[in-house]
């Protein structure tokens, strides 16, 4: 069984004609078990919530594939999770093994963050795809795809009631992903070939990711805006 993107040929024809993009089951499993594993190594950062082995489960199973069915949801269709019965031992054994072997794997920890900005540009190109593919228009898509790329992280936040990591001062997760999914959505509209965009949007998701973790790139903070001039009460400043 493979998972299927599929994609307008270009701008005049997402309506239209359809090219498909076949990705491997193996490649979505091990994006979600990436995924999950992550989930288990943030949370077992919460020792004081002792989640024992049904809730690191979850918070795995909510991590890996959330932001897939997420995806699935918003286009109204069964979310593919649901139609394989591999989906959810995956992201238990990688959940769990997370839990069991965090200190090795925290020894590891830019590998792991390499392999989860694959996994972020990789969820990333399904979703816009797909909704492509459903007919949405370029935003809405883009919306969609970055909802399949951190969509697994905003639940895993809100099982664990911490605040959600994304919507803070941080390395443009998101950011990278809405960047991913925008370049999709450019290179279907010009006429590039689906595969091609869709590794594209893998490719440049994953070097914003990186680059960001590196060289600790982030949005600017949120401040008001001050009216007059520097040190004038009712300046801006």
């Amino acid at each position: 069984m493979s998972a299927v993107l599929a994609t307008a040929a270009g701008a005049a024809a997402l309506g239209g004609g359809i090219q498909t993009v076949t990705i491997p089951l193996w490649a979505i499993l091990l994006a979600v078990g990436i995924g999950s594993l992550q989930g288990a190594l943030f949370a077992a950062q919460f020792r004081d919530r002792r989640l024992d082995l049904l809730g690191v489960a979850i918070i795995g199973i909510a991590t890996g594939f959330g932001g897939g069915v997420l995806r699935d949801l918003l286009l109204n269709e069964v979310p593919r999770a649901l139609l394989s019965n591999w989906y959810l031992p995956v992201a238990t054994a990688s959940a769990l093994i997370g839990m069991l072997l965090q200190r090795i794997f925290h020894r590891i920890q830019p590998l792991i963050t390499a392999l989860d900005a694959l996994t972020i540009g990789l969820f990333g190109a399904i979703g816009t795809t797909a909704a492509l593919a459903a007919g949405l228009p370029a935003i809405p898509a883009v919306f969609v795809g970055a909802v399949s790329a951190v969509g697994g992280s905003i639940l895993r936040d809100l099982l664990l009631s911490v605040p959600i990591a994304l919507m803070q001062v941080g390395s443009l997760y998101a950011v990278a992903a809405l960047v991913g999914a925008v370049s999709l959505v450019v290179l279907v509209a010009v006429g590039v070939p689906a595969i091609w965009a869709a590794t594209a949007c893998v490719a440049l998701t994953f070097v914003v990711r990186v680059l960001a973790v590196l060289f600790h790139w982030t949005l600017p903070e949120q401040r008001p805006l001050r009216r007059g001039s520097r040190g004038t009460p009712g300046t801006v400043a």
